[in-house]
């Protein structure tokens, strides 16, 4: 094979990471020869393109982590990119609110973190300012973040690949070509893939649902394991659409890794409402009863699911009544929305996210991305990763040169 013939880079998956990614690289050197490869027939297929579509503010994260950090970068640069290249967007603004007064330490910590985090257009309001700005939300104080919106993540995923590739038309975005696997030949790597080989001198791998299986296919010794999580969501619907204008979120509880159901105003106009998070049999299963027999075994087999259901029984048991009951679902949402009633709301999408899970049982919280030689993998990147991708990839290509 010709010299020619080698890229300079090869990614695997092309979620927005990736995607990012292919962007940042090709904008500090045009000159670069990029191969991005996607197993689906379209980018942002899985976590990317069924994710809640909202542009986190970063109030949440652990200030110093690398979480904070990137997302609150990667916020400003996201909403940047859209505003110059036409990405349906808005930043609309979001609501944390208490439902009762044992929230408020918790509010108030978050409203802390969020300062440390540098947060922007943030401000506590009271009971009658949640009113005003959400009429039919019940709430006994809240947060106002301003700086929050949402935006079209599969647009900007895709308008991010096309301008890298109008940078160099050398480089260029693979759909329906599954990798399978990879072997180094001197300071070159072997892709092989379902349409054939490549080869390249520098891969990145954000497999996202499937970043561990990729690391230990290449040989990486990853103690921890992905568990995917669903969540399902309900649509509003015209009769209930009135009732959510913006954003309302509840103070999360600690004790779970997820920010819990919530009010999103879609850029379609749309309502959702969720999502709840229930252990999943099958990592890219978006149905209630989707099964994977190696995705089932992987997680099962591994004593950290083990451990996190023990720990968590009970809100487990609760996550999978409300995932097969409406009425559950619905009452949940009527914390925050007391007038909701059952025919406010219709069964809408699903999505499943990708958790780094330890041995321990617990959540690896932070993004991790480690190099090994000339490979590069993404081995977690949980929510808000799609918020925090432009600062990611970044962040990558600075490790990549």
């Amino acid at each position: 094979m010709s010299e020619q013939a080698i890229w300079d880079v090869a990614i695997v998956g092309g979620g927005i990471v990736g995607a990012a990614t292919l962007y940042k690289l090709q904008q500090r050197d045009p000159a670069l020869r990029i191969l991005l490869l996607e197993k689906e027939h379209a980018l942002a297929d899985h976590q990317t393109g069924h994710n809640s579509g909202v542009i986190h503010s970063g109030i949440y994260y652990k200030p110093g982590s690398y979480k904070a950090r990137n997302c609150v970068e990667g916020r400003r640069e996201l909403v940047a990119f859209a505003k110059q290249h036409g990405v349906k967007h808005d930043i609309c603004g979001k609501l944390i609110v208490a439902a009762s007064a044992d929230e408020l330490p918790r509010l108030e910590k978050i409203y802390n973190t969020g300062v440390a985090n540098g947060i922007e257009g943030m401000e506590r309001i009271t009971a009658g300012q949640v009113k005003e700005i959400e009429p039919f939300c019940e709430g006994v104080a809240g947060v106002r973040v301003g700086c929050t919106g949402i935006i079209d993540f599969r647009g900007a995923t895709e308008k991010m690949a096309e301008l890298a590739c109008g940078i160099n038309p050398l480089s260029r975005v693979s759909l329906g070509e599954a990798f399978h696997t990879i072997e180094r030949d001197g300071e070159v790597s072997v892709l092989r893939t379902s349409k054939g080989e490549h080869r390249a001198r520098l891969t990145i791998f954000c497999g996202g649902l499937h970043s561990d299986r990729l690391a230990r296919a290449d040989g990486v010794a990853v103690k921890e394991r992905i568990v995917g999580f669903r969540g399902d969501y309900y649509d509003l619907t015209e009769q209930g659409k009135h009732k959510v204008k913006h954003l309302i979120y509840p103070v999360p509880d600690p004790r779970f890794p997820f920010l819990g159901v919530h009010f999103t105003r879609m850029t379609d106009g749309t309502i959702e409402c969720g999502p709840n998070a229930v252990f999943t049999f099958k990592r890219e299963g978006y149905g209630r009863t989707d099964f994977d027999v190696k995705d089932t075994l992987d997680a099962l087999s591994y004593g950290g699911t083990w451990k996190l259901f023990m720990r968590n029984m009970g809100y487990g048991i609760n996550e999978y009544r409300r995932a097969f009951s409406k009425r559950l679902f619905l009452r949940t949402l009527q914390r925050l929305v007391p007038s909701l009633t059952m025919d406010d709301i219709r069964p809408g999408r699903a999505g499943v996210r990708a958790m780094l899970l330890g041995t321990d049982g617990n959540m690896v919280d932070d993004f991790r991305i480690e190099r090994v030689g000339n490979h590069i993998h993404v081995l977690n990147a949980p929510s808000p990763a799609a918020t925090a991708a432009l600062a990611i990839g970044a962040h990558i290509a600075d490790m990549a040169k």
